[in-house]
Order: structure tokens, then C-alpha cells, then sequence
């Protein structure tokens, strides 16, 4: 602490500055008062602090969560409040959260793929800066979705004066990215919202443009959620697919950081920081948090060195509590949107679906119908989309187990694919190599797969006597694996063919042995390929192979 605290305080100042605009402007994009982001911003960095482990995540309220937020409280019950609904929200997930964690669950972040986690980022980010733009135009248009908004907005008008308070403040804001200085463009949205306030309190400038208006006494209320069984069972689908993307998102950004950093993270203590911030939250009069990518690079840009950074950004929020609850009831909403539209728009780009495309349409197709959802449907059937494609495509992928007939590149004792390199291959012995692990999405195509490559061999090389499989990369077979390579035993076999193996990994040939699996179909093994090719008729038995399981790979 001593050795950092200086470099972890400059970062805490630097980053609450960005922080007190992004609560108050993503606690509006929710539905939900101002003081519910500052709120969100103070205590729940705290707990993250105690018990995560990233010294960068830049914890808070954010743009796609808040835009879930409001999908979420749009459909409480009557006589519910948002604010009432936003921390029932904030308590499910953190308890949702608590129980992936105990339960060991941190592998959920992979239900997301990287393009369903981006469609699903920038079909949000278009409509949030989409859902703002009446805000800036001092229009009555609403809506969480394309259609709606469009439907909305032929009753909605103009504001005129609104939408000039509006284009300067989106027109500011990109000037001072392009003045080439970091400070600027850091400070700006800060020293924008004051001069706005101030603009509106002392001179006529902002009359007929909303405001946001006079704020409760900013005291932070400590009290429990609301318990109300009927409330929970309602925002509970909301409340997971908000926990899950708070993790993924989060874990996304501070595994790229802790990478670039060279730094340790650890994913089970992830779920656990963002857990009791969320619970944090929902007893402190706020909403669900998670960590922002623009906060967390300025966090590493700024040289935080540990956790206490969150600290100190906390005890600025605690002073901005103090502070502005006076000179906020004067701040024009077209300026706080303006901030929410720059903010989201610097990290949208259209690369990715281009990217994406190119290397595999079908995920390239699962971005693309993913942010159409976002913006045509809701976020929650966005979300499905995500999981359900990124699962469909994986099982998609390894529906048929990869199985390539190899050969010895001519004066080496490298074997390579036959249809990719000139390669020597010996008409008694049928070289194949297993390119995925053996489990239940591709077990069933196995023997279907090896027989192919066996008629193949005869056509082009010679009459096999043995089929050996260099099992290298094989991380793992399971009881479907187990089940298919008996099939596949038994079908060569019935051709008069000898099964073999070559390259074992120690953990699947500890497997195996545990049944005796190779003893009793008597199956040999090699410790490399270029022995079992070149063996033959001295083949290792199993049990002689024992003596070889340290060199086992």
C-alpha cells in the first residue's frame, strides 16, 4: 500500500471525474433518478475491492446493462416503483452471481462466443445512442426497440430549443476528443455538465428545456429491497440474463487487461466481487453494476497498481454526494444524453461483422442476428440468440470427429496431412491422426470417419494390415468416446485389421488403464508415431507399455 498509494490516488481522482457523469447519465438511459448512479457508484466499489481480484475492472453502472435495466423495470407491476424494482434487480443478481460462485460456475462466461458478445454489444450500443437521440431532440418519443421508437415518435415533435442544447453539447464533446489531448477529452464531459448547470441556473438559455429537476437530499439509504415474492418471481428472468451479461462482459474486459498487464486473474474471484457489489447495491439505493471497458483502460492508463483504487474513486463519489445535490436539479437532460451518445458511439465499429464474415460466415451470421435482435426485438431474445447460436454452432462444429491420414515428410520423423503435403506412407500401416477429443457431439461419427480413410489408403497405397491413430491431440474421451472407439475396434476387426495408438496423453491413457480398456481389447501403444509406423510386428503390448508411462505425453 505504501509503495502504490500515490499512483492508485491520482488514478481514483482521474476516474471518478469520467464516473460522475456516466452514473448520472446511465442511471437516466435505466428510467430510474439520478442519485441512483451515484449511489451505484459508492459503496458497491467497495465490496468489489474486498473480495475481486482485478486492480483495474472499473466497476459502476454501464450502458448495456442499464439499457437491460430499463427493458427489465418497463413491465413491473402496478403501483411498483422503478427505483423499488432496480434494487430487487441488483439483489437477484448479486445472489445469482453468489450461487455460480459457490457452486463453481465461472465457466458460464464461455455460453457467450466473441461474436454473439460483440452483435449483442454494438445492436446495444445503437440503441442506446437511438434511444437518446428524443432526449436530445426535446421530443416525447420512447422505446426500448427500432419499432417502437419509430411508432412513438410521429406523435413525439421537436423541441427546438432542447435540440440545440443537444447538437452543441454532441458537437463539444466530439471536438474535445479531436483536440488531441487525453486530459480534455477525459475532463470534458465533467466541465460540460457544469457550464450547462450553470447556464441554466443564471441565465435564460435552458427555459422550455427538461431539466433534471430538484433531487432528495443525497444521503446514502441503507435499508433492505423490497421483499415482495410476487416482484422477485417477476424481475427473476430479467435478473439472469443481466448477471450473465454483468460476468461476461466484465471477466472480458479484465482477463484483456490482466493479459496486457501480465498480470494473474482469477474468474471464481470475479463472480464473487461482482456478487457482493450487486448485493451491495441493493442496499444502498442503487442498481445492478458491472464493469465498463473505457473506465478500466483509463484505470490502466492512469497506473492504478492495486484495488485500492476503487477506494479512493469511492471516496470521490462520497464528496460528489455531498456537493451536487443542488446544482444538479439544473442540469439540462439534452446534455446528459449527449454525454450517453458519445460515450457509447466512440466504441461502436462496423469491422467486426466485416472481420467475422470473412473468417466464418456462419458466426459472422450469428453477429449480425444478434444485433438485430437488440434492436428489432429485445435484449433478452438477443441474449437466447447469443447462447443458443454460439452453442449450436459448436456442436455444429464438432458433430463429426476430424480425422486426417498422415505421412512422414520425406527425411523426418514429422507426420503431415496426405492431402496437404508430399508425404511417404507405407502400404501395411494406415497413419491417421484424431484432431479433437472423443465426447458425445462426435462420438457417433468415429468408426464412420477412420473406415473412409482406410478405403482411401487401400485405393492409393496398399492393402493395411494395422490402423494406427496418433491420439496427441486428444484432450479427452468420455463414456461416448470410450463406447465409439469399441465400435470402431470392433468394425476393424471384422476387416482384419489391428488397432494401435501413438501419443497418448498421460491423463486420457490413465483413463483408459483405470478399466483396462487396452488390455482387454489389446490395443497397442507407441510413445511417438514415427515408432508405432516403424515398429510393426514389435508392437508395445499394454502391459509392456506400463513401463513407459512417464514418457507418456
Amino acid at each position: 500500500m505504501k509503495a502504490t498509494w500515490r499512483a492508485d490516488l491520482i488514478a481514483g481522482a482521474v476516474v471518478a471525474v469520467l464516473l460522475i457523469p456516466q452514473s448520472l447519465a446511465y442511471a437516466m438511459l435505466a428510467g430510474l433518478p439520478p442519485q441512483v448512479g451515484l449511489y451505484a457508484s459508492l459503496l458497491p466499489l467497495l465490496a468489489y475491492a474486498a473480495l475481486g481480484s482485478s486492480p483495474v475492472l472499473g466497476l459502476g453502472p454501464v450502458a448495456v446493462l442499464a439499457l437491460m435495466i430499463a427493458q427489465a423495470l418497463a413491465g413491473l407491476p402496478a403501483g411498483v416503483s422503478a427505483e423499488a424494482g432496480a434494487l430487487v434487480l441488483a439483489a437477484e443478481v448479486g445472489l445469482l452471481l453468489a450461487a455460480a460462485a459457490l457452486l463453481r460456475l465461472d465457466a458460464l462466461s464461455s455460453l457467450l462466443s466473441v461474436p454473439a458478445l460483440r452483435g449483442f454489444e454494438n445492436g446495444a450500443t445503437l440503441m442506446i445512442a437511438a434511444s437518446q437521440l428524443p432526449v436530445l431532440l426535446g421530443s416525447a418519443a420512447a422505446g426500448f426497440t427500432l419499432p417502437a421508437l419509430a411508432s412513438s415518435a410521429v406523435h413525439g415533435g421537436i423541441g427546438f430549443t432542447s435540440a440545440a442544447w443537444g447538437a452543441a453539447a454532441v458537437a463539444l464533446l466530439l471536438l474535445s476528443r479531436r483536440a488531441g489531448s487525453r486530459l480534455l477529452a477525459r475532463l470534458a464531459p465533467l466541465l460540460l455538465l457544469v457550464v450547462a448547470m450553470a447556464l441554466a441556473a443564471f441565465t435564460p438559455a435552458a427555459d422550455g428545456v427538461a431539466q433534471v429537476g430538484a433531487l432528495p437530499a443525497l444521503a446514502l439509504p441503507l435499508a433492505l429491497p423490497p421483499l415482495d415474492a410476487a416482484l422477485w418471481l417477476h424481475l427473476l428472468p430479467s435478473a439472469a440474463l443481466v448477471a450473465l451479461m454483468a460476468f461476461v462482459s466484465s471477466l472480458a474486459v479484465s482477463e484483456s487487461l490482466a493479459q496486457r498487464r501480465g498480470e494473474k486473474l482469477l474468474p471464481a474471484a470475479e463472480l464473487r466481487g461482482l456478487a457482493a457489489a450487486n448485493v451491495v447495491a441493493s442496499l444502498s439505493g442503487g442498481m445492478p453494476v458491472a464493469g465498463s471497458f473505457s473506465r478500466s483502460i483509463l484505470l490502466h492508463e492512469a497506473g492504478s497498481q492495486s484495488r485500492w483504487t476503487l477506494v479512493f474513486v469511492a471516496v470521490f463519489m462520497a464528496l460528489a454526494l455531498l456537493l451536487l445535490a443542488a446544482p444538479l436539479a439544473y442540469l439540462p437532460k439534452p446534455v446528459l444524453a449527449a454525454t450517453i451518445v458519445v460515450a457509447v458511439m466512440g466504441g461502436f465499429t462496423l469491422r467486426h461483422y466485416g472481420e467475422a464474415w470473412r473468417y466464418a460466415r456462419a458466426e459472422g451470421l450469428l453477429m449480425a442476428a444478434v444485433t438485430a435482435a437488440v434492436l428489432l426485438w429485445s435484449v433478452g431474445a438477443a441474449l437466447a440468440i447469443g447462447v443458443a447460436g454460439s452453442v449450436a454452432l459448436l456442436i455444429q462444429r464438432t458433430a463429426q470427429p476430424h480425422v486426417a491420414r498422415i505421412g512422414r515428410v520425406p527425411g523426418t520423423q514429422h507426420f503431415r496431412n496426405v492431402e496437404r503435403y508430399a508425404v511417404e506412407c507405407q502400404p501395411e500401416v494406415v497413419g491417421l491422426r484424431i484432431d479433437e477429443s472423443l465426447v458425445f457431439t462426435n462420438a457417433r461419427g468415429l468408426s464412420d470417419a477412420v473406415l473412409a480413410r482406410v478405403r482411401e489408403h487401400r485405393a492409393s497405397v496398399g492393402q493395411p494390415q494395422r490402423v494406427l491413430l496418433l491420439m496427441a491431440p486428444v484432450n479427452h474421451i468420455d463414456v461416448s468416446g470410450l463406447v465409439a472407439l469399441q465400435a470402431l475396434h470392433a468394425a476393424l476387426q471384422a476387416e482384419g485389421l489391428r488397432l494401435e495408438f501413438s501419443e497418448v496423453k498421460g491423463p486420457v491413457l490413465d483413463r483408459l488403464r483405470a478399466v483396462g480398456w487396452l488390455e482387454r481389447h489389446d490395443v497397442s501403444l507407441y510413445l511417438s508415431h514415427h515408432d508405432g509406423i516403424q515398429a510393426g510386428e514389435h508392437a508395445l503390448r499394454p502391459s509392456q507399455a506400463d513401463h513407459d508411462a512417464p514418457g507418456q505425453l
